[in-house]
């Protein structure tokens, strides 16, 4: 797959920027979606530098601000007429509930919305490239507790469940990816990339922030938390496997009666929709 095509959200820290370089040692042409423009272009020379790729772009996307995702739509759509890999792995953690400029819980928004905004708008380049769209999501989806009636948290949030909720989502997300795309040449893989010891979750109090903090010492290196997101993205011949979550490189079988609740995620799909009507173009 060397000199393909990767966009990748969340690349200027953690597992993000671990993948961005593993990727561009392997000679990939790389459009890095970032919210901090600064850090982006300055991740783009040390990389350039290191590697001697230049193939290395930055495109401003803020996964929390639908009107950005459009955006970085647009402007991805100039300079592109096929992709091969979409790695949406930026991602976050909130201790107290928030919303964006569009009205949306911030967890919900940033983890799932965005991505899910980004990546239909982006289909026909994905089908064209008979793309992989690869998904970050976390064994933090066993601390979901979804409720459609208020999706966004708006009583008894937690930082935990929001979390959860999101990542349990991310998987969801996938399987419909599957369901719907991959008889159109586009598959779709999510992960668990393991506990990563990273500046995730800095601004945490309370549970989280002491939860954090005993789990540090077993933490996996980024480097070693990107290699799943670098495997499904440069391993030949998984097409079969297209639905699948996966954890160090291996697909996983979960019986856990929510990731299998396919009326939840039929429901998901229906109001995330409807949330994001205004931006899917």
């Amino acid at each position: 797959m060397d000199h393909k095509t990767v966009l990748l959200t969340g690349a200027t820290s953690g597992i993000g920027e671990q993948t961005a370089w593993a990727l561009a040692r392997q000679s990939f042409n790389l459009y890095l979606l970032v919210r901090n423009t600064a850090k982006g272009e300055q991740l783009k020379r040390e990389i350039i530098t290191e590697t001697s790729n230049p193939n290395i772009a930055v495109v401003p996307c803020d996964l929390a601000d639908m009107q950005s995702v459009a955006n970085a739509v647009a402007l991805i759509r100039t300079r592109l007429d096929t992709i091969d890999v979409l790695i949406n792995n930026a991602g976050g953690i909130f201790p107290e509930r928030q919303l964006t400029k569009d009205g949306i819980e911030c967890t919900f928004a940033t983890n799932h919305l965005g991505h899910f905004v980004l990546t239909l708008s982006l289909m026909p380049l994905l089908q064209k490239g008979q793309a992989r769209v690869i998904n970050v999501s976390s064994d933090a989806y066993k601390q979901a507790r979804v409720n459609f009636h208020d999706l966004q948290l708006k009583n008894n949030y937690s930082p935990l469940r929001a979390y959860g909720n999101a990542k349990l989502f991310n998987i969801y997300f996938t399987r419909s990816l599957n369901e719907r795309f991959a008889s159109k040449g586009v598959t779709a893989y999510c992960l668990h990339p393991g506990v990563i010891n990273t500046h995730f979750g800095e601004g945490s109090t309370g549970l989280v922030k002491l939860l954090l903090r005993i789990a540090r010492p077993f933490m996996k290196t980024p480097e070693q938390g990107a290699e799943t997101t670098v495997y499904l993205a440069t391993e030949p011949g998984i097409e079969h496997l297209s639905g699948s979550y996966f954890k160090n490189r291996k697909p996983v079988r979960d019986a856990s009666a929510a990731l299998h609740n396919n009326s939840a995620r039929q429901k998901l799909w229906v109001k995330s929709t409807e949330l994001a009507k205004e931006y899917l173009v």
